[in-house]
C-alpha cells in the first residue's frame, strides 16, 4: 500500500475544498477557521495545521472528527486518505437489497413515528411519502406533473 506521503497532497487538497465549502476560513492567518474546525471535530488544532501544511496524515480519531465536522462519511475520508481502498470498504447496495447498513428500510409509518409527526398529520405524511418512495407511483407522479403543468 502506498505511504501517507503519496496521498497527503491530494487528500489535503480535498479536505481544504470541503472546509472552504462549509465556511471555514482557512486562508487568512487570523480567520479562525482552523481553530473552529478543530473545535467542531473535537481534535487538536495542531492536527489540522499539520494536515494543511502537508506535514502528516491525520490519525483515525482525527479523521473521524473531520468527517463528523464536515458532514461526510468516514468511509470517504478513509478511502481518500489512502488508508483503505474502495474494495476494503464496499458501499452497501441499498437499492438492490431494500436494506441499508442498519437493516430493513423504514416504512413511512415508522418514519412518521421516528420524526414525531403528530397523529392528526400522520395519514397525510404517509400518503405523500409513499408517493415518493414507491417505484410504481414514481412514473404516475411524473406523468401527473406533465399533464397538469
Amino acid at each position: 500500500m502506498p505511504s501517507d506521503a503519496d496521498h497527503i497532497e491530494e487528500f489535503a487538497d480535498w479536505i481544504e475544498g470541503l472546509m472552504r465549502g462549509r465556511g471555514y476560513d482557512i486562508d487568512s492567518p487570523r480567520g479562525g477557521g482552523r481553530s473552529k474546525l478543530a473545535d467542531d471535530a473535537g481534535v487538536h488544532r495542531a492536527a489540522i495545521t499539520r494536515l494543511l501544511q502537508r506535514q502528516s496524515m491525520p490519525d483515525l480519531e482525527t479523521m473521524r472528527g473531520l468527517a463528523r465536522a464536515l458532514g461526510i462519511p468516514v468511509r470517504d475520508v478513509l478511502v481518500r486518505s489512502g488508508k483503505l481502498t474502495e474494495d476494503d470498504l464496499p458501499r452497501p447496495d441499498v437499492h438492490a437489497s431494500g436494506a441499508g447498513p442498519a437493516g430493513p428500510r423504514m416504512t413511512a409509518a415508522q418514519a412518521a413515528d421516528a420524526l414525531g409527526i403528530p397523529e392528526h398529520l400522520k395519514a397525510a405524511f404517509i400518503q405523500v411519502t409513499e408517493q415518493f418512495t414507491r417505484p410504481d407511483r414514481a412514473a404516475d407522479l411524473g406523468a401527473g406533473d406533465r399533464a397538469t403543468g
